[in-house]
């Protein structure tokens, strides 16, 4: 039996906020953007998430229960002239005393400067009330003149509860599932695949049906992990039809050059190459893993990736490709260490664990003649004025003196940085390998 010509996520969309799933933290009873919609006075919003949790379902939800004109562009398909014609056409809406419009921008991080600049105006002369939906972080891919007029509402990945109802709910609504009497025995499959993606959820349970139905029988269908993974593997295009393994395919290239291999690292690149990823993206990407993943065992990665996030913006496409080739074998065939990272991250929990322990005297600021006298700065020995610029003294607060965050990993860079500091500080912290 062939698929019905709609997408099942397209039947089911929801249409009223009653009915959409999921973002209690921001629609739910008494929250936040639930308050704006009710007042009636909505602003000009960035809905800021992963795919298939909802951000363009929302927007329309929005527009028709506060009964607005709704106009929606694609950033992926629309330039500055779209814009502009898009804004013409919302301010003819003002003559007949119409509500503002709103104007709902898809995957905003695409637009460039001059397309983001293109919508300034209009925002502020309240033209039309913008809602961006994007799944990058809006402080890097959106201008700071348009991101200040915004409110930035972040969207979370569905939960396992709220994935489980969307099927049980698609079961009985959708015409085309329930002429099938299904079962679904078990839901963990269904789940992993769609990793909260409520589109990849639907994409992925419309497939295991329809392949069902072609191969049994029986007029029951039951679906269980087996058949799931199953039948997703074997028609991965088809599950993957609107290009939804974007998050895949990045996380196969960062733990590829984590892993130091540098041919699968360059493949994962070709993949996105050719299926029109965001050059910035990528180079973002491995901007992190240089800081991440590699670190002190090779601190000119970090600067190397920098580099290549600023080239890509200059270059463009498809030279672009070239650098980015460059750099991921670079951090590929790169040593690696995490000991930076885990520094941090051991440190944020001491902080959290032990809250705001007082910073020690003799190295707090001592700006007037009152601090002196209270011992601020007192006994403070200046690394400069001893023998090799070093004196050995405690820098932390006295409750965790002698905690090691930075433990050096074990790579040629940070064995020699493990030495030095275990001469250095013998006497305060164990740097010695265990």
């Amino acid at each position: 039996m062939m698929l019905a010509n709609q997408p099942l996520a397209e039947r089911l969309r929801p249409r009223e906020l009653a009915d959409f799933c999921g973002q209690e933290h921001l629609v739910g009873r008494n929250a936040v953007l639930r308050k704006v919609i009710e007042s009636g006075n909505i602003p000009s919003f960035i809905l800021w998430g992963p795919p298939g949790v909802g951000k363009t379902t929302l927007a329309v939800i929005i527009a028709n229960t506060l009964k607005r004109p709704f106009f929606s562009l694609s950033a992926v398909h629309s330039g500055v002239k779209d814009v502009r014609e898009t804004i013409e056409k919302a301010k003819k809406q003002q003559f007949f005393n119409q509500p503002n419009p709103i104007l709902f921008i898809d995957e905003i991080h695409r637009f460039n400067k001059s397309q983001q600049d293109s919508l300034l105006s209009a925002v502020e002369q309240g033209i039309i009330t913008l809602i961006g939906a994007t799944t990058e972080n809006p402080s890097f891919e959106v201008i700071s003149p348009l991101l200040s007029r915004c409110q930035v509402y972040i969207m979370n990945p569905l939960k396992d509860e709220e994935l489980i109802s969307l099927m049980n709910k698609a079961l009985k609504k959708d015409s085309y599932l329930a002429a099938f009497e299904i079962e679904i025995e078990e839901y963990e499959a269904l789940i992993r695949v769609s990793g909260g993606d409520a589109r990849k959820l639907y994409n992925a349970l419309e497939l295991v049906v329809s392949s069902e139905s072609d191969e049994s029988s029986s007029a029951k269908i039951i679906i269980n992990n087996e058949k799931v993974l199953n039948h997703v593997q074997k028609n991965l295009a088809m599950y993957d039809k609107n290009g939804e393994q974007h998050y895949d395919i990045i996380s196969a290239f960062i733990k590829s050059m984590r892993g130091s291999d540098p041919n699968a690292a360059v493949y994962w690149l070709a993949r996105m190459v050719e299926g029109g990823e965001d050059p910035k993206f990528i180079a973002r990407r491995m901007l992190i893993l240089a800081a991440e993943d590699i670190g002190l065992a090779n601190p000119n990665a970090l600067l190397l990736a920098q580099s290549c996030f600023e080239a890509v913006n200059v270059i463009g496409w498809p030279e672009s490709r070239i650098i980015l080739s460059e750099v991921a074998i670079y951090l590929a065939t790169s040593p690696k260490s995490n000991a930076s990272y885990m520094a941090i991250d051991s440190a944020i929990e001491t902080v959290r664990t032990e809250g705001d322990l007082p910073v020690p005297l003799h190295i707090r600021n001592a700006p007037t003649g009152l601090m002196k006298n209270l011992g601020y700065g007192k006994d403070y020995k200046y690394a400069h004025s001893y023998t090799g610029n070093f004196i050995p003294d405690n820098f932390l607060p006295e409750e965790i003196k002698g905690t090691v965050f930075y433990d050096p990993g074990t790579n040629l860079k940070e064995e020699e940085i493990r030495k030095r500091l275990s001469v250095m500080w013998k006497d305060i912290y164990n740097y010695d390998k265990k």
